[in-house]
C-alpha cells in the first residue's frame, strides 16, 4: 500500500456514492457542497494527526464534488477544507481553515480535543461569529477513515419479531457492562461486551426480545462538560451519522458492532438504535465548525427567515437539521438505510422525532421525511419507533405520527405512575392505558402496538428511584439541581432515599412489583429500563446525561432484593409470552361479542358489579378490575388458527386499606392464583402457567392487600361462536 506522498494519480471519480467509498480497486470521493468555491480533499497519516497531501478537488456534478484516487486503500484518513463565502447573516460559514468531517463518514480516528482554533469565528471577538478565525483546526479534530466494509455475515437472520411479541430493553452499550464481573476489564463498555456470552444469557434469562441501544452514532463531548470535567453519557450529540462510536469499540474497528449485532441476532434478540437526526453537536450559531456547518450550513441547518444568522432551534441543542432540503433529506435516508443493509440491525428510535416532520416550521404528520420512509423499500419493513415531541411550538404529537409508526407514550408512563402513587381521578385513564390506548392510536386505524408502553426511561427517574424520591437530586451535574424534570409523579414511600426502616422498604419492593405488573400485562408494547429488574439506583439523579460513571453504570453485584425483583420481573415476562390476551394485536371492543353474551373486556367494582360512568369519576377511587375474556380474542394465529386462552382478572388496589373484592362467577373451574405483588412468591412459570399449576382460590372474595396488584386466571367457558 502507498503512503500519502507517495499518491500522484488523481481521476475525475463519481459523484455516487457519496463519502468515501472503497470498490476493491481504489477510493471515490464524494462530497455535496450547493454555495462552496472550492473543494479540497485532505490526507492525513495512518493515526491522523499530520497532514501529508492536499487535494483540490475539480469535479462537480449536481453540487457533487467528486474524485477518484486509485492508489488508495481502506484505512486512509482524511478531511476536506472547503472554500465559499463567509457571510453568516445570508447563512454561509465556509472556513477553510476548518478541516471538517465527511458527514458520510462510515468510521473515524482521532479524538475532537477543545480548543478555539475549533470555532470559524475568532472567540472573544467582539463581533462574535461575524468575525473570520485563520488559525488551523486540523490538529484538534478527528479524522474520516476509510472503511474496508468486507464482513462475514454467514447465515445471519433478523429475529422477526412480531411487534406484539416485543418487549424492549433499553440500554447503554458503555453502562450496562461496564461493571459486569463475568466480562473481560479489556471488553467492558464495548460492543463486544455486550455481544459476549454471559451478557447474552442475562438477556435470554430475563426473556426480552429486543434491545434498544441509546446513541451509537459518532458523538463529542459537550464544551461546557469537558471544562467541568464530565462526559457526554448519553451521546445525544451526533458527529457523523454513519460512523460507530469508538469509545464502546475494544478493537478499534467497525466490525466489532457487527459481531455484536449476529451474535445478538442467533440467539434471537432484535438491535434497535437511539438515533438523532434532529440536530448535530456543532450547535447554535456561536458553535464550532465540524462537519455540515463547514461543508453547506445553508442547506444543511434551519436557518432564521429574517436573519440567516440564526438558527431555527426546535431541539433545545442550537440547531435543527433541515430536512426539506433534498440533500440534507438523503443524507438521513442514506444512512438509516446503510444501519439496516451494511449492520444489520433491526429498527430506530427517532430522539425529538417532530423536528423530523417541520415544514416551514410547522409539524406536518406525512411530510417529505415520512413519505421518504414509507415508499422506501428498506425502511418500510424495520421498527419505526418516534419520540413523538420537540421542543418547538405545537411539538407535543404523542398520537399522531403515521401508520407504520409507534410511539413512546408518555401518557402511559404518567397514568400509571400517578395512579400507583395515589393520586385523584386518575383510574380512568388507567384503564385507557391498560387497554393499549385506543384514545390516542385507534383514530388513525393503528392498532395497540403503537404505543411503546414505558414507566421508566433513561431520561428521569430509575424504578429504585422513582420509589425512592420525591424530589431530584442532580447536583452531581454541576447546574445547581436546575437541570431534569421537576414533574416525576414519584413517591418516596415516607423517606426520602435510602432508608434502613423494614416497612418502608417492603412496601418500596411492593410498589416497584405493581409497576413492573402494570407495564407488563398491559397491551402495547412494553420497553423495560436497564437495571430496574435489579433495583438500579442513580442516587436520585433523573438526568444522568454527563455521569459516565458508577452513578449512571448498572451494578451487578448481587443482593437477595435485586436477584428477587429479577425473578419476579423474568416470570410476569414469561407470563406475558404464554398468553396472548396480554399481546392482543386489535383493541379491545368492550361489548358482547357476535354471537355470545361475553363481553371481551369488562371493568368491575370491588362489589363484583361493573363499572359506571359515576364511579369512574369518582376522584376517591383507588380500586377496580380488569376481567379480560379469554374467548374474546378476534384476531388469528400464524396458521389462520383461533386463539383461545384463559379468563384473567386483574385488581388494581392503590388505596393503603385491604380491600375484599368479590370475584366474579362463571367459566370454568375456579379462579387460581397467577400473581399477588403483596407477597414475595412468585408466579408460575411460563410451563406452570401453561399446565394450570397456579394454586386454586375458592373464596368468594379476595382479601386485595394495601397498595398491590393480583392477577387471577381460570379455564374460558367454550366459546359459543368460533367463527
Amino acid at each position: 500500500m502507498k503512503t500519502n506522498d507517495q499518491i500522484t494519480a488523481v481521476w475525475p471519480g463519481r459523484p455516487y456514492p457519496p463519502g468515501a467509498h472503497w470498490d476493491g480497486q481504489g477510493v471515490n470521493f464524494a462530497l455535496f457542497s450547493q454555495h462552496a468555491h472550492k473543494v479540497e480533499l485532505c490526507l492525513f497519516d495512518e493515526k491522523g494527526r499530520h497532514e501529508r497531501l492536499r487535494i483540490a478537488m475539480r469535479e462537480r456534478t449536481d453540487d457533487i464534488w467528486h474524485c477518484y484516487l486509485p492508489e488508495a486503500r481502506p484505512g486512509l484518513a482524511y478531511g476536506y477544507r472547503v472554500h465559499g463565502p463567509y457571510k453568516p447573516e445570508e447563512g454561509h460559514r465556509f472556513n477553510p481553515h476548518k478541516l471538517v468531517l465527511d458527514p458520510y463518514a462510515k468510521d473515524t480516528i482521532g479524538q475532537l480535543r477543545w480548543g478555539d482554533a475549533l470555532y470559524g469565528y475568532t472567540v472573544g471577538s467582539k463581533r462574535e461569529d461575524l468575525s473570520f478565525d485563520r488559525r488551523d483546526s486540523a490538529p484538534l479534530m478527528p479524522k474520516g477513515r476509510v472503511l474496508e466494509p468486507a464482513f462475514t455475515w454467514g447465515d445471519d437472520r433478523r429475529p422477526h419479531i412480531s411487534w406484539q411479541d416485543m418487549v424492549i430493553y433499553e440500554l447503554h452499550v458503555r453502562g450496562f457492562t461496564m461493571t459486569h464481573p463475568e466480562v473481560p476489564p479489556e471488553l467492558r463498555g464495548t460492543y463486544a461486551a455486550l455481544g459476549s456470552a454471559p451478557v447474552v444469557d442475562y438477556l435470554k434469562r430475563l426473556g426480552v426480545t429486543t434491545v434498544e441501544l441509546l446513541p451509537v452514532h459518532s458523538f463529542l463531548n459537550d464544551h461546557h462538560l469537558a471544562e467541568k470535567g464530565l462526559q457526554n453519557y448519553w451521546g445525544y450529540n451526533t458527529l457523523a451519522y454513519f460512523a460507530p462510536e469508538m469509545r464502546y469499540c475494544a478493537s478499534l474497528k467497525v466490525k466489532e458492532f457487527k459481531t455484536m449485532v449476529k451474535t445478538l441476532h442467533s440467539a434471537g434478540i432484535e438491535v434497535i438504535l437511539d438515533v438523532v437526526y434532529n440536530h448535530s453537536c456543532e450547535g447554535n450559531h456561536l458553535g464550532p465548525t465540524l462537519s455540515m456547518r463547514g461543508v453547506d450550513n445553508a442547506s444543511y441547518y434551519i436557518t432564521t427567515a429574517d436573519n440567516r444568522r440564526f438558527y431555527d432551534d426546535f431541539t433545545g441543542c442550537g440547531n435543527t437539521v433541515n430536512l426539506e432540503h433534498p440533500r440534507a433529506l438523503q443524507l438521513v435516508m442514506d444512512s438509516l438505510r446503510y444501519w439496516v443493509e451494511e449492520m444489520h440491525v433491526d429498527g430506530f428510535r427517532f430522539d425529538l422525532a417532530a423536528a423530523l416532520a417541520r415544514e416551514s416550521g410547522k409539524v406536518e404528520n406525512l411530510g417529505g421525511f415520512f413519505d421518504a420512509i414509507r415508499q422506501d423499500p428498506t425502511l418500510n419493513r424495520v421498527k419505526l419507533i418516534a419520540e413523538p415531541w420537540d421542543l418547538g411550538h405545537g411539538g407535543y404529537r404523542v398520537g399522531n405520527f403515521p401508520y407504520g409508526w409507534a410511539e413512546w407514550n408518555d401518557r402511559f408512563r404518567d397514568g400509571v405512575r400517578g395512579y400507583w402513587k395515589g393520586d385523584d381521578g386518575v383510574m380512568g385513564d388507567l384503564a385507557q392505558r391498560l387497554t393499549g390506548s385506543q384514545d390516542l392510536y385507534g383514530w388513525s386505524g393503528r392498532r395497540p402496538h403503537a404505543s411503546i408502553n414505558f414507566v421508566t426511561a433513561h431520561d428521569g427517574f430509575t424504578l429504585q428511584d422513582l420509589v425512592s424520591y420525591n424530589e431530584k437530586h442532580n447536583e452531581a451535574n454541576g447546574e445547581d439541581n436546575r437541570d431534569g424534570n421537576n414533574h416525576n409523579l414519584s413517591w418516596n414511600c415516607g423517606v426520602e432515599g435510602p432508608s434502613d426502616d423494614p416497612e418502608i422498604q417492603a412496601l418500596r419492593e411492593r410498589q416497584k412489583r405493581n409497576l413492573i405488573a402494570t407495564l407488563l400485562l398491559s397491551q402495547g408494547v412494553p420497553m423495560i429500563l436497564a437495571g430496574d429488574e435489579r433495583g438500579h439506583t442513580q442516587n436520585g439523579n433523573n438526568n444522568v446525561y454527563c455521569q459516565d460513571n458508577e452513578t449512571a453504570w448498572l451494578d451487578w453485584n448481587p443482593t437477595p432484593e435485586g436477584d428477587a425483583l429479577f425473578a419476579f420481573m423474568q416470570r410476569v415476562i414469561a407470563l406475558r409470552r404464554a398468553h396472548p390476551s396480554f399481546r392482543r394485536r386489535n383493541f379491545f371492543h368492550g361489548k358482547p361479542l357476535e354471537g355470545s353474551a361475553v363481553k371481551d373486556v369488562c371493568w368491575l367494582k370491588p362489589d363484583g358489579l361493573e363499572m359506571t360512568p359515576e364511579d369512574w369519576n369518582d376522584a376517591h377511587a383507588r380500586c377496580f378490575a380488569m376481567l379480560i375474556s379469554g374467548n374474546g380474542i378476534t384476531e388469528r394465529g400464524p396458521r389462520g388458527e383461533a386463539l383461545r386462552d384463559d379468563d384473567f382478572l386483574l385488581l388494581f388496589n392503590a388505596h393503603h386499606d385491604e380491600i375484599a373484592f368479590t370475584l366474579p362467577s362463571g367459566g370454568q373451574g375456579a379462579w387460581r392464583l397467577m400473581l399477588d405483588t403483596a407477597t414475595q412468591a412468585l408466579p408460575p412459570d411460563e410451563n406452570e402457567a401453561a399446565c394450570g399449576e397456579a394454586p386454586a382460590w375458592t373464596s368468594p372474595s379476595y382479601p386485595l392487600q394495601g397498595r398491590s396488584f393480583v392477577l387471577l386466571s381460570r379455564a374460558a367457558r367454550p366459546a359459543e361462536n368460533t367463527e
